[in-house]
């Protein structure tokens, strides 16, 4: 682009005073030989402010379900609560009907890695732990989070591995810095898994997000520090390691298509917030 032409990100900045810098840094890192962004995959001014819209409706559903989920419960509950909260406030919940999922969330228990299906025979129950995930569309713009949630008197061995969890997207969300690497979180993530005898699932990750659902980069949680795509301001993605009690591995259930077990019946656990890279650090848009 010309220096002082408007900048492409429609700011209204010239693009000697916006982009520009940034970009003749990705082109400085491609030379390297790095793996750099699409200008596609930089949100621009616009779409940030819409999409932190939906990240704030994303974070208030994660909030009504805090406050009933209980013993007893059905999962189809939790699943109603986030339906009714989401369209009550002007969303759509994103799984419903996306690639054929049935409901509106994705509930996840005790050795279940992820993608849980919602139903009324599936109670909660003392000692369970389960995952909430939560993704919305508002205005046509995506946003994605997830927690776990403990069940009363868990035990032991599953209070440490939500509490690894929770140390491991920390350390995650620590390592994520402007012109670092999506490596640079992997290598958090898994280092700190693996002292503390977990593992980390390879073929499921985070996402690029915002316009839809899932966008490139695809995340990983396994690979090098200093490797994978550079992050540059404007990107945005997930951070939602799935942390397993025992092997990496898992399976997917044959009767509906989504949800994945551990192989080994051990317990999984997932926590997901949704980054925005800025020039100054990470900002995190949803818990």
């Amino acid at each position: 682009m010309e220096r002082n032409a408007p900048c492409w990100c429609g700011s209204g900045k010239k693009y000697k005073k916006c982009h520009m810098p940034i970009e003749e840094q990705m082109r400085i890192h491609a030379d390297r030989g790095e793996i750099v962004p699409t200008r596609s995959l930089l949100k621009t001014p616009h779409q940030i402010e819409k999409i932190k819209e939906s990240a704030a409706l994303n974070t208030a559903v994660l909030d009504a379900v805090a406050e009933k989920i209980c013993i007893g419960m059905s999962t189809a509950e939790i699943d109603q609560i986030v339906y009714d909260f989401t369209t009550k406030h002007g969303g759509i919940p994103a799984p419903l009907n996306y690639e054929g999922f049935p409901k509106s969330v994705c509930t996840s228990l005790n050795n279940e890695v992820c993608h849980g299906i919602p139903d009324k025979d599936i109670i909660l129950k003392e000692g369970d732990i389960i995952n909430v995930d939560v993704s919305t569309i508002l205005d046509g713009y995506f946003s994605d989070a997830s927690r776990m949630f403990t069940m009363g008197n868990i035990s032991d061995r599953a209070k440490r591995i939500v509490k690894v969890t929770e140390e491991c997207v920390a350390r995650g969300l620590a390592a994520a810095k402007p012109w670092g690497h999506l490596g640079d979180i992997a290598y958090a993530i898994n280092s700190h898994a693996q002292a503390n005898g977990y593992s980390v699932v390879e073929d499921i990750g985070g996402h690029g997000i915002g316009l839809e659902f899932h966008e490139d980069p695809f995340v990983s949680y396994v690979t090098p520090k200093g490797s994978e795509m550079l992050l540059v301001p404007g990107m945005m993605f997930t951070i939602e390691p799935m942390i397993n009690e025992g092997s990496p591995d898992f399976f997917v259930d044959e009767d509906n298509g989504w949800t994945v077990y551990t192989m080994d019946d051990g317990l999984s656990a997932q926590i997901e917030y949704m980054v925005l890279v800025t020039e100054n650090g990470i900002e995190i848009l949803t818990k």
